[in-house]
């Protein structure tokens, strides 16, 4: 495909308001969103401002909307468009503007640290730890995540309720909890945490209802839903509906 002249339209604004924008930008054999973006800055709008770091999909920094998908800028290639068809490049839509494509994602950061770490079983040192490989495998999958967000930029439950953003941690953060939980040396249990209890309690695990969308937009591929999420609520409902369970905790209340 040798260059042609691509149509674009680019939101440009702050908090206080913005709007879409129209360009026409040069496009080579081989360029991705980012390359074009960058292209804008330097040739047209010199004061763009855009979040972007490795360009390689490894750092999760150029997340923004494009034709309405949330996508990464540096992985998505050019000639998955039409020379015909006008690309519409927007910021994430559930987190509030900064800047043109740049979004305060300080949320997630927040709900990061609401989660409790791994809590090291006390009777083994640093350096003791020995799993087997089929107990690793089941929560290594996760540990690709990048953090670019799309998952909590695409799922409604944040996207298109604000008010569920105090109670609900996102599709991002359960999976961090249902790795945690799926961790063989995770000791939390012994001081007193009980990770799918918190998770239904704490960080919202019930308004999520399994749409898969945050899957449909992951870039390193993890199946969100199906190997984290959905295990963690039925572990959720396992424990909560456990007549043992039941029956433990109504006789701690009388004893009380």
């Amino acid at each position: 495909m040798s260059a042609y002249q691509a149509r674009f339209k680019v939101w440009r604004g702050d908090p206080s308001g913005g709007g879409l924008e129209d360009f026409t930008v040069e496009v080579n054999d081989g360029e991705v969103v980012l390359d074009i973006i960058h292209r804008l800055q330097a040739t047209q709008v010199s004061d763009l401002a855009v979040r972007w770091n490795c360009k390689a999909g490894k750092c999760g920094s150029c997340s923004a909307e494009i034709n309405g998908r949330p996508r990464l800028m540096c992985m998505t290639r050019m000639s998955v468009f039409s020379k015909e068809e006008t690309i519409t490049v927007t910021p994430l839509r559930a987190f509030p503007v900064v800047r043109d494509l740049v979004t305060d994602v300080s949320f997630n950061y927040e709900k990061a640290r609401e989660i409790p770490a791994f809590v090291p079983p006390p009777e083994l040192a640093a350096g003791e730890y020995r799993m087997q490989q089929m107990d690793v495998e089941r929560s290594q999958e996760f540990r690709k995540c990048i953090e670019c967000f799309l998952c909590q930029d695409t799922c409604h439950v944040v996207r298109d309720h604000e008010e569920n953003k105090e109670a609900f941690a996102g599709p991002r953060f359960l999976m961090r909890i249902a790795e945690l939980d799926m961790h063989p040396l995770d000791a939390a249990a012994g001081t007193g945490l009980d990770r799918r209890t918190t998770a239904q309690d704490e960080h919202g695990l019930g308004y999520c209802n399994i749409t898969k969308c945050c899957t449909e937009v992951c870039p390193e591929g993890i199946k969100i839903t199906d190997n984290a999420l959905i295990p963690m609520k039925e572990r959720a409902a396992d424990r909560k509906y456990d007549p043992l369970v039941w029956l433990g905790n109504k006789i701690r209340r009388r004893e009380s």
